[in-house]
């Protein structure tokens, strides 16, 4: 039995712990030097350095110089406001967790981070309740990284280059100030776990949709008012939270509308009558515009929009029991008039016309919260 306040070895001393005993960084200093003193030449090397809930207000120097082969540091709940070069001797480092410090500060991460073997050692990294407000540009060096966590901080933006995180599998982000979700994140291919909850998201980009590895995905308070159509092709989401988020409670419908220009009516008689053409019968402008069409989803209408087109919100049902407000882009105001027909019967067609669409999806979602 382990006298209190005394430090807990494990598991042949692969293992330190000295988790809640109001250690400072002095008493840690002159104790790390002694236990790596007798440590030097000894078989069993430590693996794993628990120090959480403590009383640090920076990492040991003896941190950098004794424990060659640690693979998990836990500094959480301490007062730590940067971690310092100790860090980057780290070499096998795998999992840092440092939550809840004071961390934030433009030196919070050691100089070198992005250049350390830590790039390709750091499996896991959470960062939580500290006071990041914008992501550290090192952090998006570590390509190794498969779990990021920053919730609880006080982020304003995800940066663009969190596509740079390929091997990333969970990134926590809830509990911040962003805005906007950056169509980058769709680049992640092997992303499992998405939490964006408590942000002030407004809307969801359709690349989202690219992120077919997706098993979670956590939305809940922001101020959603609908989701993109596209994430229907999330074909291994089983779980999706919207709670807490302003969803509309019926159709609603957008019908604001610019007429199309004469340079888009033109194109959308080209594409409706299939009028063939060559590569040398229009200047390049032109074949990419052609290119750019979009074919309107409405089955009834089979025609094709470029720049102008008309937002409508569509409700399809998920489970039986949910009713989630997709987003649709159709080509004029008149594509969108089976939805709000004075007539029940057409009302009631469109509906299940909306259900059927998504039935596939439907069977695919295994838990929507909504509330």
């Amino acid at each position: 039995m382990e006298e209190a306040g005394a430090a807990v070895v494990t598991a042949g001393e692969a293992e330190l712990n000295w988790s809640r005993l109001s250690v400072s960084t002095e008493t840690l200093e002159s104790e790390l030097e002694a236990r790596g003193e007798e440590r030097r030449g000894a078989r069993e090397a430590l693996l794993r350095l628990l120090l959480p809930h403590n009383r640090l207000v920076s990492l040991p120097r003896a941190l950098g110089s004794g424990f060659p082969h640690l693979q998990l540091l836990d500094v959480s709940g301490n007062a730590l406001t940067a971690l310092g070069p100790e860090l980057l001797a780290l070499r096998g480092l795998r999992t840092l967790l440092a939550k809840n410090n004071r961390l934030g500060g433009p030196s919070a991460l050691p100089k070198g981070l992005a250049q350390s073997p830590l790039c390709r050692s750091l499996q896991v990294l959470n960062l939580s309740g500290n006071c990041f407000q914008e992501v550290p540009a090192s952090l998006l060096e570590l390509r190794a990284l498969q779990t990021l966590s920053l919730g609880g901080n006080q982020l304003q933006s995800i940066p663009a280059e969190i596509e740079n995180l390929q091997s990333l599998e969970c990134l926590y982000l809830g509990g911040n100030f962003i805005k906007e979700i950056p169509p980058e994140l769709g680049n992640l291919p092997s992303l499992n776990y998405l939490v964006l909850c408590d942000n002030k998201i407004q809307s969801v980009p359709p690349q989202l949709s690219q992120l077919h590895s997706l098993r979670s995905l956590s939305l809940h308070n922001n101020l959603l008012t609908y989701l993109p159509r596209e994430i229907l092709n999330l074909i291994h989401l089983e779980e999706l939270s919207l709670r807490g988020n302003p969803l509309v409670v019926r159709f609603v419908r957008d019908l604001t509308y610019d007429p199309p220009t004469l340079l888009e009516l033109a194109a959308r008689t080209i594409k409706i009558r299939n009028i063939s053409y060559t590569p040398y019968d229009l200047p390049g402008n032109l074949l990419r515009y052609l290119g750019s069409a979009s074919n309107c989803p409405n089955p009834k209408c089979g025609g094709v929009y470029f720049d102008c087109c008309v937002r409508q919100i569509k409700f399809v049902d998920f489970c039986g029991k949910y009713r989630l407000p997709l987003m649709h882009y159709l080509c004029s105001p008149e594509c969108s008039s089976p939805c709000s027909s004075a007539s029940h019967s057409s009302t009631s067609q469109s509906e299940s016309d909306s259900e059927d669409e998504a039935s596939v999806a439907a069977r695919r979602m295994q838990k929507v919260l909504l509330g």
